[in-house]
């Protein structure tokens, strides 16, 4: 059951008020609204969870179509982030890992990126929140209030700023007298227990009115007990991994209460009726097996789209197999702006789409969709590239570095649930865990799962003979992805990469491990 907080003491100062944009002015143009959630997941009401109360997003799911097999390209924060507003794969945007401090990834310079196309299309942008991308000139929004001239927190969790800011950009919109798309950024439920440890694991005592803590106006704190978590089967059922559950469901809450006042905000702006809205998640939460990982709990997301087109569909659910690189293509497709692609002789194509037709109509089922994943950082001392291939049956995974322990990241390695896990393991105490640590750390070249039999992908099908044709089937066209995605990685580990006129070729190590056919 959850429980409410008292009364409050503290005042954390928002810096500014801005007046309501008056809606009798409004203008009717095309314009979107992106909401990204910061290691978001699926606890939430829409998605069944009973006990973390999010009643704004179960509100916009009634006003769109929720995704159910929505997939993010990149359990990374940065990578993830960039893969969304450039419609391409990390290693083919040249984000291979986090952008900020000492991991200093960028993406390459010749990128497309959706604000640069956007304001050649005279669509004003604005970024409220978490940016986590660079180089600055290549993701240049005309608004930008980001943790590059703010506090992260105040941008990101600061849900009273949120709203004044959120007022801001519509009123500066409206004078401009354009189409816009604004990138609200939260960095709620992100952890913060290596940063601002004084906040609690997942910062859900900043801006709660509690001493020292500061008070976020807007936000009426939920404290959830332990005991009522809904747990995932890929977390150890234990007093400290549930507590920490606990506390991403405080801040998880506080991220809904901001998507609110947001969505408040567009209605009082008169946009309610001309705004594509579009909810979903970077990557996994932040617990083992789910960021950085590519088994589902890293990889599936939450993703929500509101049309408020005539005939739109409300309150329904689609199966469709979708990914976050699909964003763009839907974002410029509203604003009728081509996405620029090679063209293909092929009939099953892999390539980002706009997702606008599902949201008139579910598309046709059908057994070949996929989606697929690259990663290769996350913190810059994490270096395990991983690609992958998911069906609605199948998974094949590819770590290349498998000879590594798997890497664990700092906000990660402080929780509470890890510590947990790393404390039990030392101790030799019993783990109620579906894996053992040294599972989780050491995994093979390949791995094939059986997702229908085998939801926990607990069992390991690679190799073996009454799969043999199915396996190679979601190699080649795994491989045909990266080559047309430009992938550096292709051949490894087992080969070098040369490039030829007619193409790349994979040119054989004598390692003794497989690689890609040559050509």
């Amino acid at each position: 059951m959850a429980r409410v907080p008292g009364s409050v003491y503290v005042l954390l100062l928002c810096s500014f008020v801005t007046e309501t944009v008056l809606s009798d002015k409004a203008d009717h143009k095309r314009n979107v609204l992106i909401i990204l959630a910061d290691d978001g997941g699926f606890e939430l009401g829409v998605y069944s969870n009973k006990i973390c109360q999010t009643p704004n997003i179960d509100a916009l799911a009634k006003s769109g179509v929720i995704f159910n097999n929505a997939f993010t390209s990149v359990s990374s924060c940065s990578p993830s982030r960039a893969a969304l507003l450039t419609g391409t794969p990390s290693h083919q945007n040249g984000m291979y890992g986090l952008h900020r401090g000492v991991h200093h990834f960028n993406s390459f310079d010749a990128v497309t990126s959706l604000p640069n196309l956007l304001k050649s299309h005279e669509v004003i942008t604005g970024i409220i929140g978490k940016k986590d991308v660079g180089p600055a000139a290549l993701y240049q929004f005309d608004y930008e209030q980001t943790e590059e001239n703010n506090h992260v927190n105040q941008v990101g969790r600061n849900i009273t700023h949120i709203k004044l800011l959120t007022r801001e950009f519509l009123n500066k919109a409206h004078n401009d007298n354009k189409s816009f798309l604004l990138y609200v950024s939260f960095h709620d439920p992100h952890r913060c227990g290596h940063t601002d440890p004084q906040f609690g694991p997942f910062c859900e005592r900043f801006g709660s009115g509690e001493e020292g803590m500061g008070l976020i106006p807007d936000w009426h704190p939920i404290y959830y007990q332990w005991e009522q978590v809904e747990l995932p089967y890929f977390i150890q059922d234990t007093e400290a991994a549930r507590r920490d559950i606990a506390a991403q469901y405080t801040t998880i809450s506080r991220l809904d209460q901001g998507i609110g006042l947001v969505l408040k905000e567009l209605e009082e702006a008169g946009h309610l009726n001309d705004t594509l809205v579009i909810y979903t998640s970077d990557n996994g939460i932040p617990f083992p097996s789910g960021r950085t990982n590519f088994y589902d709990p890293g990889l599936r997301e939450p993703m929500i789209i509101s049309s408020p087109e005539a005939g739109a569909r409300r309150n329904e659910a689609s199966y469709a197999m979708v990914s976050l690189l699909d964003v763009m293509p839907t974002v410029l497709n509203w604003y009728n702006i081509p996405f620029a692609q090679e063209e293909t002789n092929e009939v099953q194509s892999d390539k980002p789409k706009s997702l606008l037709p599902i949201l008139q109509k579910e598309p046709p089922f059908s057994e070949d969709e996929a989606i697929f994943a690259s990663q290769t950082h996350h913190e810059i001392t994490m270096y395990y590239p991983m690609r992958a291939i998911r069906t609605r049956r199948y998974k094949l995974i590819h770590n290349l570095n498998f000879g590594m322990p798997f890497p664990i990241d700092q906000d990660l390695y402080v929780s509470p649930t890890f510590q947990d896990i790393l404390n039990r393991t030392r101790s030799k105490q019993a783990l109620p865990w579906y894996k053992t640590l040294k599972q989780y750390y050491y995994r093979p070249q390949w791995e094939l799962y059986d997702i229908r039999a085998d939801p926990a992908e607990m069992k390991n099908l690679h190799g073996k003979p009454s799969l043999a044709s199915v396996e190679s089937a979601l190699r080649e066209r795994l491989e045909r992805w990266q080559r047309d995605t430009s992938d550096a990685w292709l051949c490894a580990p087992g080969a070098v990469l040369l490039q030829q006129d007619h193409g790349p070729v994979c040119r054989d190590l004598d390692t003794g491990l497989p690689h890609v056919a040559r050509r």
